[in-house]
């Protein structure tokens, strides 16, 4: 199988973390994706795998020459969505950094490539992957905490100095989607459920310089299993934190509660309250996917998780933008007749509400 790699502005790593569980794979060729962009990340990557994959310029032309199995996107945030199109347009697997677009527009237009393509698709969503985390999940599935009613998620990172990229909200696409989507991901994978109604609030005071970069945000949901969910994301985590991120899950139901904090789980049930070091997860992101390509296993991510989680941090960031609630996936009548939709609503007053048809947006 060959593989092409584009960029390292996120988590390439993860490709080169699943390498040697896949020998399989053959890794081509690389490209930065931007001109401008350093070449050292990738090579450095590489060369620690005992691997020496060629160059290109242009990343379209190494597609072209190349004609991949499998491309890792993980360049400029703006192009995730053009690179994505033009992979699956060429029946290229794609195993992009999230969020694959920085735009709902953008986002509908890759859904449509890939339904049309012979090629799968699913995001970086590695964390799901993190031991303390599966575990917990695999925990939460078998039914520990009964039904979930409520769960609350923290991601916060330390600032740091960052590219310039991060200060424009057309290069960067905002913290939401960028830090809050591995929040976004836990909730909606530990509860399987969707999202009905979603508010959200950011602000980029105190960003030490950093242009538009919210430093804060915090977003509040409703289930469509009747649970309520949180997400606290913020790069205000200080420099002399132990750890660059603290990520923390508190699932809550009406049989128990199991948290991860500091790599630890902790279960609080009928029989009292314990914790667990949990052991290595079994599998990883990219051999995970690479298995699935070839019929081997089912990966922990699919296409419809990787475009509903893009969505809900895209519809999340719109919430915090405008000050609105939104109200997704929710049956609403016309004019008391026996017509429905499935519909992506947004409430601004009492006379006006905005949906969705088909992801085209309308007033009525």
């Amino acid at each position: 199988m060959k593989l092409c790699l584009i960029g390292s502005r996120g988590h390439v790593s993860y490709v080169f973390e699943s390498l040697s569980k896949v020998p399989q794979v053959n890794l081509a060729a690389m490209s930065t994706g931007r001109e401008g962009d350093s070449r050292d990340d990738l090579n450095a990557l590489a060369a620690r795998a005992g691997l020496s994959p060629r160059w290109y310029d242009d990343w379209r032309e190494m597609l072209d020459a190349e004609t991949p199995d499998v491309i890792s996107i993980d360049g400029p945030f703006e192009d995730h969505a053009k690179m994505c199109i033009d992979a699956l347009e060429r029946n290229i697997n794609v195993f992009c950094e999230k969020p694959i677009a920085l735009t709902l527009e953008e986002l509908d237009a890759v859904e449509n490539a890939w339904r049309k393509s012979r090629a799968r698709i699913i995001s970086m969503v590695g964390l799901r992957y993190d031991d303390a985390f599966y575990h917990a999940w695999t925990l939460v599935k078998s039914g520990i905490v009964g039904n979930i009613r409520l769960i609350t998620t923290r991601k916060s990172y330390k600032l740091g100095t960052r590219p310039a990229f991060f200060s424009d909200r057309k290069t960067y696409g905002g913290t939401i989607p960028w830090v809050g989507s591995h929040a976004f991901d836990w909730i909606l994978w530990f509860s399987g459920a969707s999202i009905t109604s979603l508010s959200a609030m950011h602000s980029s005071a105190d960003n030490g310089n950093n242009g538009d970069m919210e430093i804060a945000a915090l977003c509040q949901m409703t289930l469509s299993n009747g649970a309520f969910a949180q997400a606290s994301i913020d790069l205000l985590r200080p420099d002399a934190a132990p750890t660059h991120g603290d990520d923390r899950i508190r699932i809550a139901g009406n049989n128990g509660v199991v948290e991860v904090a500091d790599g630890i789980i902790k279960i609080i049930d009928g029989t009292g309250e314990r914790s667990i070091t949990p052991p290595p997860c079994p599998r990883s992101i990219f051999s995970d996917f690479v298995n699935a390509l070839e019929g081997k296993s089912q990966c922990l991510v699919n296409e419809k998780e990787t475009f509903d989680l893009t969505r809900a941090v895209l519809l999340a960031r719109e919430a915090a933008d405008t000050g609105q609630t939104l109200y997704l996936n929710s049956q609403f009548s016309i004019l008391n007749s026996q017509f429905s939709i499935n519909a992506e609503c947004r409430m601004q007053n009492a006379e006006l509400i905005q949906f969705s048809i088909h992801n085209s947006y309308f007033s009525i």
